[in-house]
C-alpha cells in the first residue's frame, strides 16, 4: 500500500516537489506527508488558526458566563492528529526550534502532554506556511516562541 502511494506522488510533479519541502522539516517523514496529502487537502490554504481547529490541535474554552473553565483540545480529524502527534515527539528530539519550544514551554511549569500539544500546533503552522509560501524549511528564520 504504501509503495502505491510513493508511485503515486512520484508521478506527480506537484506532488512531488511538496513532498520534498514537507521532508525538509526536521521530523516529517513519509507517513505524516502522505497523512497531510490524504486527509488536510486544505493545507497552505487556510490561516494557521482554521487549520489548527480542523486538525483538532487548537484550543477550544470551556466558559460560561463569569465561569472561566479550562481549555483543552477535540475534534478534528483523527488520522491527521495521530500522525502529527508522531512526527513531533521526532522533531521533539531532532528539529531544533521544536525543540527550544518544548523546552521553553517545560520551563514555564506546562505539563509535557500541554507542550506537545503546542508543538503540534506550531509543527502544523510550519508546514502550512511551507504549503502555502512554497518554500523549504530554514530553522534561522522560524522563532522558539
Amino acid at each position: 500500500m504504501n509503495q502505491e502511494i510513493h508511485d503515486h506522488i512520484q508521478n506527480s510533479p506537484l506532488w512531488r516537489v511538496q513532498e520534498k519541502l514537507f521532508r525538509s522539516v526536521p521530523g516529517v517523514g513519509p507517513t505524516v506527508t502522505y497523512t497531510l496529502f490524504a486527509f488536510l487537502p486544505e493545507l497552505g490554504t487556510l490561516s494557521h488558526k482554521k487549520l489548527a481547529a480542523l486538525v483538532g490541535v487548537a484550543p477550544l474554552n470551556n466558559d460560561s458566563g463569569r465561569r472561566r473553565g479550562k481549555r483543552s483540545i477535540w475534534g478534528g480529524r483523527a488520522h491527521v492528529r495521530r500522525a502529527l502527534y508522531m512526527a513531533t515527539l521526532a522533531a521533539i528530539r531532532h528539529n531544533p526550534v521544536i525543540r527550544r519550544f518544548y523546552e521553553h514551554l517545560l520551563a514555564r511549569g506546562k505539563a509535557k502532554k500541554v507542550a506537545i500539544v503546542a508543538c503540534m500546533h506550531k509543527l502544523l503552522t510550519i508546514l502550512n506556511a511551507i504549503a502555502k509560501n512554497g518554500s523549504y524549511w530554514k530553522p534561522t528564520t522560524c522563532h522558539s516562541t
